[in-house]
């Protein structure tokens, strides 16, 4: 198993955890004081972990439930399930007793890892119909399952903001590939040392740096957690050489007055930027304050996370933009699935072998999410410039159409973002008798901050127009947000109903 930049990686993860622990060195270490593990000995622990689920009769490809916070036992776990045949079913711990319940059915899952913290959530969630495995169970004399590159490696369901959350299947190639399109963007190699503060069971956390580690073969630095108050230094006592965050992460660290110290800048090649829009304000503020180039980049749970990144410097990074693809082809969709030229919008799609396999049980959701030339439809509104770049406008499920005209939330909250006092801001539709839909939008500023709702509408209406500017602008203690940290915009128009029908 070697590392090619033109080429997605070969064989399966079992193969590539194998090759790590032959070529050794360290794999994770974790900024809460938990022992680091050697790529030799997670591959030990692995397989023993596999031989263990063999002989409980788990069936080749069988659906293993992983539901752990990030840690020791939680990286255990899921290289023991992925090296052993089995399909990993990261949990969502933060999506709620429903959520969870659905997803432990649907997966038909009849055992699953369960972290201390987490028994009473899988108590009610499972209903006692599934058991509860024990990470400390090795079993080295067992024969595993045979594993090819085509085996379903990976369940996680998505945020189902729209209905039912789905289940995204990915084979043990494209789970790799997914590592290896991170790698390639961002010219990792064995001596870099990611840090992950993003939960591993959201497609970010789990494909950018655990499986980018793994492509590379790097380390990784992890946090159970991210906090603004130890973040850098986490990244300074662990000598990681790059992270991978959320916008809403480099909104908390520019209002918090830690500090990068000098050696840790020195050793910093890049920040990361994933999951939803960084405002163009919000990047230059942080570049300039502290010094560290962040490149924006976009992916989703159906391809294994990155599709498009920025380059690194000294390549040219577009403000703004999402960037390039690299291991995958993009283009821009019209209505009717033609491709676009540049400078036009239409629809983000994917074609490449980080792509799912489909959503688990739902023929209809799969046929529907790709064209009869296989691209990948995102669900998310775009426009290629000349130079190959891609600028994300918005979501079709997001868009505001008011009196017949269509409006970005982003366009809004670009504006809102430009206030040094907001910390976090989304705009989004509620009913309006005239209109069809009006602009309405929710914030967060900094403590102590005296910012005003009238100047927030006079920011917007000079940056957007009058037709544009919000009708109404909640200040919020928290914008409700998903796992990997990504605002929901719905759940807020949710929020503000629920508390306007209680006055």
């Amino acid at each position: 198993m070697t590392f090619s930049a033109d080429t997605p990686p070969q064989g399966t993860l079992r193969d590539w955890i194998d090759k790590r622990a032959e070529d050794g060195g360290t794999a994770f270490v974790f900024t809460e004081g938990e022992g680091s593990i050697e790529w030799a000995e997670l591959r030990d622990t692995a397989a023993g972990i596999a031989g263990a689920l063999t002989a409980r009769g788990i069936r080749h490809g069988e659906s293993v439930a992983i539901m752990m916070p990030n840690g020791h036992d939680a990286v255990e776990c899921l290289f023991g399930v992925l090296y052993g045949g089995f399909r990993a079913t990261l949990i969502n711990l933060a999506a709620g007793k429903d959520a969870i319940a659905y997803a432990l059915e649907h997966s038909d899952a009849r055992f699953a890892f369960v972290d201390e913290t987490q028994l009473s959530l899988f108590a009610d969630a499972s209903g006692g119909r599934i058991e509860r495995l024990h990470a400390q169970a090795r079993n080295a004399d067992t024969a595993l399952h045979s594993v090819v590159a085509g085996d379903h490696a990976l369940l996680m369901y998505t945020s189902g903001t729209t209905g039912r959350p789905k289940g995204v299947v990915h084979t043990q190639a494209s789970l790799l590939a997914g590592g290896w399109t991170t790698a390639v963007a961002h010219a990792l190699t064995p001596g870099d040392r990611g840090l992950c503060v993003l939960p591993i069971f959201h497609i970010n956390g789990l494909c950018v740096t655990v499986m980018g580690a793994l492509v590379s073969g790097g380390s990784l630095a992890m946090s159970a957690r991210f906090s603004a108050r130890t973040f850098w230094s986490n990244l300074g006592d662990c000598k990681a050489t790059w992270f991978s965050v959320v916008p809403t992460i480099i909104s908390h660290l520019l209002a918090a007055p830690s500090e990068p110290d000098e050696a840790t800048k020195d050793r910093l090649r890049f920040g990361r930027s994933a999951s939803s829009a960084l405002s163009p304000d919000v990047q230059s503020a942080f570049e300039t304050r502290f010094g560290v180039p962040i490149i924006e980049t976009m992916g989703l749970t159906e391809t294994a996370a990155q599709i498009l990144s920025n380059p690194l410097p000294p390549g040219r990074r577009k403000i703004g933009s999402s960037g390039i693809a690299y291991g995958n082809e993009a283009c821009i969709l019209s209505p009717e699935f033609d491709q676009l030229p540049a400078g036009q919008e239409g629809e983000i799609a994917i074609r490449g072998a980080n792509i799912m396999l489909e959503y688990l049980k739902n023929p209809d959701a799969t046929r529907d999410t790709f064209t009869s030339d296989g691209w990948l439809r995102t669900g998310d509104l775009g426009r290629q410039d000349k130079d190959g770049y891609f600028f994300v406008t918005g979501r079709l499920k997001e868009l505001i159409i008011k009196g017949g005209e269509n409006i970005a939330p982003r366009e809004i909250d670009e504006a809102l973002y430009s206030h040094p006092d907001i910390i976090e801001a989304a705009a989004f539709s509620c009913p309006c008798p005239s209109y069809g839909e009006r602009v309405e939008a929710a914030v967060k500023v900094r403590e102590g901050s005296d910012l005003s709702t009238l100047e927030l509408l006079r920011i917007c209406e000079e940056r957007l127009g009058k037709f544009k500017c919000p009708d109404q602008i909640y200040f919020l203690e928290e914008l409700p947000k998903g796992p990997s940290g990504k605002i929901q915009r719905m759940k807020i128009r949710e929020l503000v109903q629920d508390a306007s029908q209680q006055l």
